[in-house]
């Protein structure tokens, strides 16, 4: 019987970036995907600054920006106020548009790359569980066959068959509004960004590469447990014109599809060998262009995890930690999900009022719009810590700091690795400089000043910095006696790595 470390099933971007991360660390890997080829349609097309900012920690930013539409807004429930991204702390304030099959195409080249087997045409049917592996079963083109693993993923989407098998329960509401979308030419189309709402519906407006142009929305009629039919060219021109006045010289379009609410959550992220990750973890609304992103930072998290847990380098319950911290995060998308799907399907004198209420906010009070830009973005995500003595950056994503002194103005994202922690010497004395050892290498420097390049608030005293593999916080010390700051940060280490001498 065929043996891998670990079998994914879901070729998606979810899948395809947790292969990549998991061969980073040399993990032998099989993504299982049952679609022969990549989906052209543009499905999810919104890279946000989080995901962008991953992308830079492999090196592999620019790839993804050339020749992409770059919008530096956002939006909250598609509010007329748009949230402001330039108030974030990120070299990239702004979200990439694109459309879902490229990304595809691009993060399985760099999987394969990198050495994972992708497998198309071949579907995961089930899985039996022992104390020490997942054999898991397959139908592919020349029949079934069965590849032993350790661990199974499934990034298998919202009917997830890994799920299903695992006996993970995914409690929810079902779908009680529609919302609808096509990706079409314009032959008049409007400046970027748009959106509009009114008492016929609400409707936003973006671009695509190629000249094409992405209409979402929701109307009245759209609350309804009832499938209206497929959406056609002509229902599509309808509700545009009902909402703008304009058709904007609408043709040919590439799809046209309705979506609903239905709003779920796994309650368990990792049960035995089995873990979840993207849409077979949480379903919800598509609000905002979130739901990519937060299935890519799941298998950010969970990559370099599941390798230390494979490799024997993980601190205990290293991989129970998984499910804790991104757990949290589907909690959070379900709330402001929720909230948006208010926001953007209810045409009531009552929700004109709270939508300019709010649009008010979202305008005159900054702490505002970075607040709501912070959760579109994912830039605000901060993992519990467990220690109430624990700085309070702890959990905190890692800004990108630009060291000055190395001559080259070398930024953080380019120290991170997959496979080590990255113990950063913030003394100006070099005092950690002699720390690296196996997975945790160190940098020495002195970061410039200014936002996004430099030292933001609530780093001014921070003198050493243990940063995860995922980017995040995992110690931070302003102790400033040099030999006491070693020892905290010999302690930090020790308990990053299981506490091993």
């Amino acid at each position: 019987m065929e043996t891998q470390q670990v079998v994914i099933a879901g070729g998606g971007p979810v899948g395809l970036w947790l292969a990549a991360e998991l061969r980073l660390n040399g993990v032998s890997v099989t993504v299982l995907e049952e679609r022969t080829e990549v989906d052209q349609r543009s499905k999810a097309l919104t890279m946000h600054p989080r995901s962008i900012e991953l992308l830079a920690s492999r090196g592999l930013a620019q790839r993804f920006q050339d020749g992409v539409p770059k919008i530096p807004t956002g939006h909250f429930g598609n509010l007329p106020s748009r949230l402001d991204f330039s108030l974030l702390d990120t070299p990239y304030p702004y979200t990439l548009f694109l459309p879902q099959a490229r990304t595809e195409e691009l993060f399985e080249e760099y999987a394969v790359g990198l050495g994972a087997t992708i497998r198309r045409g071949h579907r995961v049917t089930g899985f039996t569980e022992s104390a020490d592996a997942v054999t898991v079963r397959v139908a592919g083109p020349q029949g079934e066959y069965e590849i032993q693993a350790e661990y199974l993923a499934g990034c298998d989407g919202t009917r997830s068959t890994v799920r299903e098998a695992a006996g993970i329960d995914f409690p929810g509401t079902p779908s009680h509004q529609l919302g609808w979308l096509g990706d079409v030419a314009l032959d008049n189309p409007p400046p970027l960004a748009f959106n509009r709402y009114c008492e016929n519906g609400c409707l936003i407006i973006v671009p695509l590469p190629g000249g094409r142009w992405r209409i979402a929305g929701t109307s009245p009629d759209g609350s309804t447990t009832e499938w209206p039919g497929d959406l056609t060219l002509e229902e599509l021109r309808e509700k545009t014109v009902a909402i703008t006045g304009d058709d904007f010289g609408m043709r040919d379009p590439s799809w046209l599809s309705r979506y609903g609410n239905a709003t779920r959550l796994a309650t368990e992220y990792r049960r035995g060998r089995v873990v979840l990750a993207g849409d077979a973890a949480h379903q919800h609304f598509p609000t905002g262009g979130v739901g990519m992103n937060v299935g890519m930072q799941d298998a950010h998290n969970l990559g370099w995890k599941l390798a230390a847990t494979l490799q024997g380098w993980a601190s205990h319950g290293l991989l129970d930690s998984y499910h804790t911290e991104r757990h949290l995060v589907g909690a959070q998308l379900e709330e402001h999900s929720r909230a948006q799907t208010l926001l953007l399907t209810t045409f009531t004198p009552e929700a004109v009022a709270l939508r300019s209420l709010l649009a008010q906010l979202v305008d005159d009070v900054p702490d505002v719009n970075r607040f709501l830009a912070g959760k579109i973005s994912a830039l605000g995500v901060r993992y519990p810590s467990t220690d109430p003595t624990a700085h309070p950056l702890t959990g905190a994503r890692i800004p990108e700091l630009a060291f000055t002194d190395t001559g080259t103005g070398t930024g953080l994202f380019a120290l991170l690795r997959a496979d080590s922690y990255l113990l950063l010497d913030l003394t100006g004395t070099g005092a950690l400089a002699d720390r690296a050892r196996d997975r945790i290498a160190v940098h020495a420097g002195t970061p410039g000043s200014g936002a996004a390049t430099g030292v933001p608030g609530g780093w001014d005293e921070v003198r050493a910095v243990l940063v995860r593999p995922d980017g995040h916080v995992a110690w931070a010390g302003t102790e400033e006696d040099d030999s006491k700051l070693t020892a905290q940060a010999d302690a930090a280490v020790a308990t990053a790595l299981g506490a091993r001498p």
